[in-house]
């Protein structure tokens, strides 16, 4: 991405490879529902109206327009596929059992969110309130105490598929459409409480940040790098003929409530950090035969790597809050309202950025 936006509304008549229509409408969900076909058509199309100009007189700088949603979020699932995230929570509220539950190896674990509470880069996130148990062991109603971020790549689907139809990972890409940053904010103190026994609820719903742009899976072709050996061997609805990760660089930047700015505090990589791709967690997702809707999203969970800097969360980073971060002149074990996240990520490969994802904590 420049410096610069291109109106595709106001230059749709100059674009032959799809109908008008699909570049008019104010969000990308008409474009995902006309399949891998018409995606990969339209973007071989404006890649040589950019190269040749034809579509310089619709350029805008980019401080002169405002971001939204890119498209209307149809249903949201997010997964638990960091092997090295999962065994740091695993070591943290399990240190007497083994780190990964037992199903962890052989299928992506995931929940279902709400996507009424997708937002996009830059909205402030207002701290949730739900029931929270004391280290005195009572119960009580009141905000969040230990509000989280956690590092995420995002995966907007389209081509839509019917109930009992379910993608094989080999079709992966047939509705993989783009990929963005995600941020999917944790009350870790209400989701202590209420996870056991169906998962996360209220802690998760209050809000997930996603960026602005989608970024083309067709983009990243050129970061795509073998995926890491998997043990023991996936069933046979899982197994990649020509396993891939994400070769990305994710970070995470955290500006302290009154700082004038902000420092990095972790650094990850995603095609380490990742056990299970997003091909597997697709087929994983629709097996069962459930449909798929254009404008769907997955999330692949926290990102984190090997090192204490590679964790994608503050629950590691602080473990637990045991271990307070600091950043400048103050430290963190989780965030203080007015404290502002920024999620980044790059591929080294043709220097391609992904994102940001920004939100600031507000009082609640």
């Amino acid at each position: 991405m420049g410096t610069d936006v291109i109106d595709l509304s106001a230059a749709a008549d100059s674009i032959t490879s799809v109908s008008p229509d699909l570049v008019r409408a104010d969000r990308l969900n008409q474009l995902l529902a006309a399949g891998s076909a018409a995606w990969t058509a339209l973007r071989e199309e404006l890649e040589e109206l950019v190269t040749a100009g034809v579509l310089d007189r619709w350029r805008r700088p980019q401080q002169e327009v405002s971001f939204h949603l890119a498209w209307q979020v149809a249903d949201y699932v997010d997964f638990y596929s960091s092997r090295y995230h999962a065994e740091n929570l695993g070591r943290l509220f399990r240190p007497d059992a083994a780190p990964l539950p037992e199903n962890w190896l052989h299928l992506p674990v995931g929940y279902h969110g709400r996507s009424s509470t997708v937002i996009v880069d830059g909205t402030p996130v207002l701290r949730p309130r739900g029931q929270i148990r004391t280290e005195a062991g009572d119960v009580e109603f009141g905000p969040s105490r230990r509000l989280d971020f956690e590092l995420e790549l995002g995966f907007v689907i389209g081509g839509a598929t019917a109930i009992g139809e379910p993608v094989p990972v080999s079709e992966a890409d047939r509705h993989l459409f783009g990929v963005v940053l995600l941020n999917d904010w944790s009350a870790r103190d209400i989701q202590a409480w209420e996870y056991v026994p169906l998962g996360p609820f209220l802690g998760k719903s209050f809000a997930t940040s996603v960026s602005a742009w989608v970024m083309p899976l067709t983009a990243l072709a050129g970061a795509r790098v073998p995926g890491p050996q998997q043990s023991p061997e996936p069933l046979e609805y899982l197994r990649c003929g020509d396993p891939w990760a994400l070769d990305l660089d994710l970070e995470v930047w955290l500006r302290p409530a009154g700082s004038d700015g902000g420092e990095r505090i972790a650094t990850v990589g995603a095609a380490e950090g990742l056990y299970w791709n997003p091909a597997q967690q697709l087929a994983h997702m629709t097996v069962n035969g459930a449909s798929l809707t254009a404008g769907d999203l997955f999330g692949t969970g926290t990102v984190s790597g090997p090192g204490e800097d590679q964790r994608g969360s503050m629950l590691e980073l602080a473990w637990g809050g045991s271990r307070p971060v600091r950043i400048g002149d103050t430290t963190r074990t989780f965030l203080e309202d007015g404290d502002e996240v920024t999620l980044r990520a790059r591929s080294p490969l043709g220097n391609i950025p992904l994102g940001p994802v920004r939100g600031e904590i507000r009082s609640a």
